[in-house]
């Protein structure tokens, strides 16, 4: 890794990072100031909720959740943090190495001494960086809301956490794969709009596959491997689907590796 590189990298995301931590702490406090108005008229929302179309119910999984106890609640919320997180590092994926070869920079980086190895190991451990921060607001943010608002109703801190921490494996995911698509494009001219595309994309798959049932989209995104209701339920992870999380997101930063060490910079002619 290269000091140099990492920093700049780094202060370079750091407005980003602001506006989504402050974006996501304010949607974190807010949403879950609902809480106790939910938590009050349990069964009136009950009703409610068993009168929404299957369909809806399934692909946002309220057949799953009870929105009157305060992790049933947290979990609804928590599909809006991940996708949020999701889009946040999918722009950063994007971004590693694509802005400076739009800008036609790219060139004059890698005239220094320092190896390709280097500079992408510098920008992802910048980008890494930037995505902790945003996962400490975002922890600190839930911690607080949680009890500023649950009253006297009790949760499991232990589920909690897995939740919390989830985030992390879920973001890396994002971001390898959002890097390693920008280097099989020609060129990335504007990350917001991949971005959007894999981040909603992934959303709309997980959607699809609580709707179909039958279908094995989970396999193929992040929202069905790290699934907020089925970790409240079951107080644990599907490790099956959190390895091959794990060994997509391996795979992809291997790729990504591979396919930069080859890559045709272009210059400034």
């Amino acid at each position: 890794m290269n000091a140099n590189i990492f920093r700049h990298e780094f202060r370079a995301r750091l407005k980003s990072v602001a506006v989504w931590s402050v974006s996501m702490a304010l949607l974190i406090i807010f949403f879950f100031a609902l809480f106790p108005a939910f938590a009050d008229q349990a069964e009136l929302m009950n009703e409610m909720m068993a009168n929404f179309p299957a369909e809806m119910r399934a692909a946002f999984n309220l057949d799953k959740m009870n929105l009157a106890t305060v992790l049933g609640y947290f979990a609804f919320l928590f599909m809006f943090v991940q996708l949020c997180v999701a889009i946040q590092a999918s722009n950063y994926g994007f971004g590693l190495v694509s802005i400076e070869e739009a800008e036609l920079t790219a060139d004059f980086l890698l005239s220094k001494p320092v190896s390709r190895v280097e500079v992408l190991s510098s920008k992802f451990l910048a980008a890494l960086s930037s995505l902790g921060i945003t996962d400490l607001v975002i922890w600190a943010s839930s911690f607080i809301a949680i009890i500023s608002f649950r009253g006297q109703r009790d949760y499991e801190p232990r589920t909690l956490l897995l939740l919390l921490f989830s985030i992390v494996i879920f973001q890396l995911f994002f971001l390898s794969v959002g890097l390693v698509i920008s280097l099989l494009v020609k060129r990335v001219r504007s990350v917001t709009p991949y971005g959007l595309g894999l981040g909603f994309g992934a959303y709309v798959l997980s959607a699809f596959s609580g709707v179909l049932g039958d279908v094995k989209l989970e396999l193929l995104t992040p929202f069905k491997h790290f699934d907020a209701a089925a970790i409240v339920t079951n107080s644990a992870y599907d490790m099956p689907l959190v390895l091959l999380n794990v060994g997509i997101t391996v795979i992809a930063l291997a790729a990504s590796t591979w396919l930069y060490l080859r890559r045709d910079i272009p210059a400034v002619s």
